[in-house]
C-alpha cells in the first residue's frame, strides 16, 4: 500500500464518510467487502471505468431500463463521496420520479470525461474504513479488508462487479454522477 500512514482524511471528511457508510450498512446489510470496495472506489474514482463505448453504454442503460426488477426502498440520489462530488442515481426511484434516461446518460458520460479521480483518496476512504471495521463500526475483519485491498492494488485498482450476495438481495442499478449534474435531471 501507498505509504499513507501519515496521512488522514480531514475530521470534517471522516465524519461524512462515516455517515455514508453507515447509512450503506444499514440499508443493505447483506453488503459484502467487494461491495463495500465498489462503493468506496465509485466515490474515490468516479465513473470514467464504465466508458469505452458512447453506443454500448447508451444500450446498457436502456436493456437495464426495460429489465429494472423490483428492489429495495432507496432515494434517488445517494451521495457516496465525503466530499459530496459524487454521488450514485438510483434508477428504480429516478424513473418512478420521471426523470429523463437522457439527461442522465449525458451527466453520467460528462462525470466519466471530466471527472479524474485519485488512488490516494481511495487509499484514505479505505484504510479510514478499515479503521472503522477495527472499532467494530462495519461487519468487516480488518484482516480480510487488507487482504482484499492489496488484491486489487496489484490488479491496478480494477473496477468490480457487486457481490453475488449484494445482487441477489439488492438488485442494483444506478448511475454514478457528479452532484453538479443532479440539477439537470
Amino acid at each position: 500500500m501507498v505509504s499513507l500512514k501519515s496521512r488522514k482524511l480531514p475530521e470534517a471528511t471522516e465524519q461524512r464518510l462515516r455517515r455514508i457508510l453507515a447509512d450503506q450498512i444499514a440499508r443493505y446489510p447483506q453488503m459484502e467487502i467487494q461491495d463495500l470496495y465498489k462503493l468506496l472506489f465509485h466515490a474515490a474514482m468516479g465513473s470514467e471505468h464504465a466508458i469505452s463505448n458512447l453506443d454500448a453504454v447508451r444500450n446498457w442503460l436502456t436493456r437495464e431500463l426495460e429489465n429494472l426488477p423490483e428492489g429495495p426502498n432507496e432515494p434517488t440520489i445517494d451521495e457516496i463521496s465525503p466530499d459530496g462530488d459524487i454521488v450514485r442515481v438510483n434508477l428504480r426511484p429516478f424513473i418512478q420520479s420521471g426523470g429523463d434516461p437522457i439527461s442522465l446518460l449525458d451527466a453520467f458520460v460528462r462525470t466519466a470525461n471530466e471527472h479524474h479521480g485519485t488512488t490516494e483518496n481511495l487509499y484514505l476512504y479505505w484504510s479510514f474504513a478499515e479503521r472503522m471495521a477495527e472499532d467494530g463500526d462495519l461487519p468487516f475483519e480488518r484482516t480480510e479488508m487488507r487482504d482484499f485491498f492489496k488484491r486489487v492494488e496489484q490488479d491496478g485498482f480494477p473496477a468490480v462487479h457487486h457481490s453475488t450476495r449484494y445482487e441477489e438481495a439488492y438488485h442494483p442499478a444506478y448511475r454514478v454522477i457528479k452532484q453538479d449534474y443532479v440539477e439537470t435531471l
